[in-house]
């Protein structure tokens, strides 16, 4: 694993352990009450075929970029990752 995984890893598992205390700042600094307007016309529609599976034509996509990872959000937190 290069050092920008490891890095990337780290701050996740420290996110994802905080304590009681810390979590009312970061639900401040996250809150999902905040409105992204960047956002609010982003739809899937037209990213795969008329009927067809969004996630699966989102997991050809990401295949193809070389971006669709073997690791599992459990193996990233538990840091197990391969």
């Amino acid at each position: 694993m290069d050092q920008s995984n490891d890095n990337s890893a780290e701050v996740l598992r420290g996110i994802w352990q905080q304590d009681a205390a810390n979590l009312q700042d970061l639900d401040a600094e996250c809150s999902p009450t905040k409105v992204c307007r960047n956002m609010k016309d982003v739809t899937f529609d037209g990213y795969a075929e008329e009927g067809g599976d969004v996630k699966a034509a989102w997991r050809n996509t990401l295949a193809q970029e070389g971006k669709l990872g073997t690791s599992s959000l459990a193996d990233l937190v538990n840091g197990t990752e391969k």
